[in-house]
Formats: C-alpha cells, structure tokens, sequence
C-alpha cells in the first residue's frame, strides 16, 4: 500500500468536517487498501506555516487503521485543546503529518544515565507515567529539542509533573514511529 494513501484519508477526512459533504468512501478504501482494517495506532500532526496547529493521536493500537486515522485527522483539526478549532481558509494552509506507532515497550533503567543510554534522541518516541500523570513526545519532536535533558524537561512539564521529573523514577516506555508527509 501506498502510504500517502494515509496523507490523503485525513485530508478529505478534515475537509468532511469542514464542508458536511461525504467524501471517504470507507468499503472501497478497504477493499482496495485491506491493510487499513489491521489494528493501528496513529497521531496525525497538522503544521501551518511550519507551526504547530494541532496534534492528536492514539499510543496503542485498538481500532482498524483507517478509523484511527479518521478520528485522530478531525480531532487534530478541531479538537485538540491547545488551538481554536480548523477553520475553511486555513485548510490550504495546512501540511499534514501521520506517525504510525509501533507498540510501546517499558524501559528498565536503574538511574538517569542508564537511561540517557538506553533512550536513542531521533529514533524513540517516549512515554512518562507517574501515577496519575502521563505525557508522550513523538520522536519528530527530537528535531526541535534535540538535548536529552531539555527533552525530558519539556516532556515532564506536559505531563504535568515537576521538570526534574525524572529523579522520581517514572516508568518510562519507548516506541518508534513511521512518519509519512505529504
């Protein structure tokens, strides 16, 4: 399967919401795509003007591809907590991301450093959970804060846990992540 398949899916997705009008037909996708009824777990990232404009997505797999992505398209587009909802005229505006996730594995580690050597900056996503407390960091957001420690401290922030969240030991989990872009 071709993956701008994808890119495709939640542009008309988006553009749904925006106009009322059908425009994904889901049977034949799947007919023609079978691969989009497998189980994924996906996190569409919408940029305008190379900023930020929303960002939603699912860490595990629990529903078949083509619905996860269609979800995560208009939540990204108008649900995302951050921005004031899509609207019409900055639909053109917008470059759309998808990471299709592996599924995330913990991480033992005994101190900070073990884990600066266990984490790879680039290549794992991450996840940090400590009780009731949880944030994830995609591993394209190494582009912007390539410093593992500025890393870890922006990521604990958004979890909303103290920066030097990790001298509390979080539990910690790694995946990676296929980015496809228009």
């Amino acid at each position: 399967m071709d993956k701008k398949i994808l890119i495709d899916i939640a542009k008309k997705a988006i553009a749904e919401e925006l106009t009322g009008k059908k425009l994904i037909d889901r049977d034949e996708l799947v007919k023609k795509y079978p691969d989009l009824l497998q189980n994924g777990a996906v996190f569409v990232t919408l940029n305008e003007n190379h900023s930020l404009r929303g960002c939603i997505g699912s860490i595990i797999a629990h529903q078949p591809l083509i619905d996860d992505l269609i979800h995560n398209a208009k939540a990204a587009a108008f649900s995302d907590p951050r921005f004031s909802p899509l609207r019409a005229d900055e639909f053109d505006k917008l470059d759309i991301e998808i990471s299709i996730l592996t599924p995330p594995q913990r991480v033992e580690y005994n101190s900070i450093d073990e884990l600066k050597s266990i984490i790879r900056p680039g290549v794992d996503g991450v996840i940090i959970r400590k009780g009731n407390y949880q944030a994830t960091y995609l591993p394209s957001v190494w582009e912007q804060i390539p410093d593992f420690d500025l890393f870890f401290y922006n990521l604990c922030m958004k979890a909303g846990l103290p920066a030097d969240c990790l001298k509390m030991h979080p539990e910690v989990y790694r995946y990676q992540a296929e980015k496809i872009t228009e």
